[in-house]
């Protein structure tokens, strides 16, 4: 692969949309398919975690070098291949600014350009790839190394919406970033009554009052399904509005000895195949009429 093709790999998504598919083509049901979702691969968290330092510790990674080539592995040996393979962040530990993220992103590139060239990636960022408090200096070195950070994408007559979670959580330091954000997020569900969420507000998610907005909109636009990372609760899945798929990252479930697989209770339209650390595989089926799915960590 050149160098020209590898940095390909992780532009995929550009001009608020994903190359990888054509929206003309993508915009009509032609039959059930599948994608994997991922989450927090989180270079360097592993060493930082056990050493009781997540903010500045994180100097090996190793371990997540290893489980990220099982996955890679896994996903590859897939038939039939799924359509994509969404990597929801953190994608590295290192927050921007800080030591060993530019090591931490270039070994997870290397493992990431090893991902079957027929299965498109699709790269969602989290806080540690943006920032707690993102900068348009942030966003933008993101979109440099891993392209758009929010875009849709039509796939089988589905479509996708990737969210930047962060301007949600705090747009203090680029406000008129997130105005555009929630514009094209407005613009989208044109395109294509509501409970609060009873989770209180901690350090991983969003306030309650975000978490009602966004529901809102999605209820209304008719959303089937919820993929999301970063930390699972089982109340709030159950008791949310729209069907929630949460995603376990490989460096938390180690540390966590009594993980399991979660089950999810989905619309018979919707049916988990498998779900293990990592990796989520969900089937859509013809009977999900004008629906679409979001990605946000």
């Amino acid at each position: 692969m050149s160098a020209a093709e590898a940095g390909g790999v992780f532009h995929r998504a550009r001009g608020r949309t994903l190359d990888a598919f054509s929206s003309e083509k993508e915009r009509e049901w032609k039959g059930p398919f599948y994608f994997i979702q991922g989450a927090d691969p989180q270079f360097g968290l592993m060493k930082a975690w056990a050493t009781g330092d997540c903010d500045n510790g994180g100097d090996e990674w190793e371990q997540e070098i290893r489980l990220a080539e099982q996955a890679v592995q896994a996903i590859n040996k897939l038939n039939p291949k799924p359509k994509f393979f969404v990597l929801c962040g953190d994608l590295v530990h290192a927050m921007p600014g800080r030591p060993w993220r530019k090591e931490q992103t270039e070994d997870l590139q290397r493992v990431l350009r090893t991902v079957d060239s027929d299965i498109p990636l699709v790269l969602v960022s989290g806080n540690h790839d943006v920032g707690n408090v993102p900068t348009p200096e942030t966003i933008a070195e993101f979109q440099r190394t891993w392209g758009d950070d929010y875009f849709s994408f039509w796939v089988g007559g589905v479509l996708f919406l990737v969210l930047n979670s962060q301007f949600l959580y705090d747009a203090s330091r680029c406000p008129a970033l997130k105005q555009e954000h929630d514009h094209w997020l407005d613009q989208q569900l044109r395109t294509a009554g509501q409970r609060a969420i009873g989770e209180d507000d901690d350090y991983f998610n969003l306030t309650k009052s975000v978490r009602k907005e966004m529901a809102d909109k999605f209820v209304e636009a008719g959303t089937c399904v919820h993929a999301h990372t970063h930390k699972m609760k089982m109340p709030y899945h159950q008791r949310s509005p729209v069907p929630v798929a949460p995603c376990a990252s490989p460096a938390r479930t180690a540390h966590f000895s009594s993980w399991e697989p979660l089950r999810f209770s989905f619309p018979e339209k919707w049916r988990i195949l498998s779900s293990f650390p990592a990796l989520s595989v969900t089937w859509q089926d013809s009977s999900c009429d004008n629906c679409y799915v979001s990605f946000w960590p």
